[in-house]
């Protein structure tokens, strides 16, 4: 998506532009219902399709976005790991789970599985393969937990 073409765009069709914004901001005043976000929708939609942005290139700029803010949140995770691995308190279910909790991560995993669910601030990232990071935080966590009792 070429700023330019947005301006292009912008500079022939203003006029257009501006009768869908009088449109949205009249569908949102004055109806009250469900039925005012189809509207809304509909004339988003409309605008996007008039512009010549099709729904493939939406849901490519959405899934770039969704994937370059799961690798970031996924880097940071792993950051804090390493960090909180100090302070990670390791429970042992009898049937071979595990959870580790810090301030800022979940971990659930089973013994002897090459996985492990991660969670990090309330957000779910999945379930990880075990590679050195997570390796090194679960021995953390379990050695912390037996110099503990």
């Amino acid at each position: 998506m070429n700023t330019e073409v947005w301006s292009q765009f912008i500079r022939e069709n203003w006029l257009v532009i501006v009768i869908a914004l009088v449109l949205l901001f009249a569908v949102v005043n004055l109806v009250k219902t469900v039925l005012k976000w189809a509207i809304v929708i509909v004339i988003i939609a409309g605008l996007f399709i008039y512009s010549g942005v099709t729904m493939d290139q939406i849901g490519n700029a959405v899934n770039k976005v969704a994937d370059s803010t799961l690798s970031t949140l996924k880097s940071e995770a792993q950051d804090v790991m390493l960090k909180e691995a100090k302070d990670a308190k390791y429970t042992s279910g009898g049937d071979g789970t595990f959870t580790i909790t810090t301030p800022n991560l979940e971990v659930k995993g089973k013994a002897g599985e090459d996985k492990v669910e991660v969670t990090f601030r309330g957000v779910g990232l999945g379930k990880w393969s075990i590679n050195d990071t997570t390796k090194t935080f679960i021995d953390a966590a379990r050695k912390q937990n037996t110099a503990g009792k």
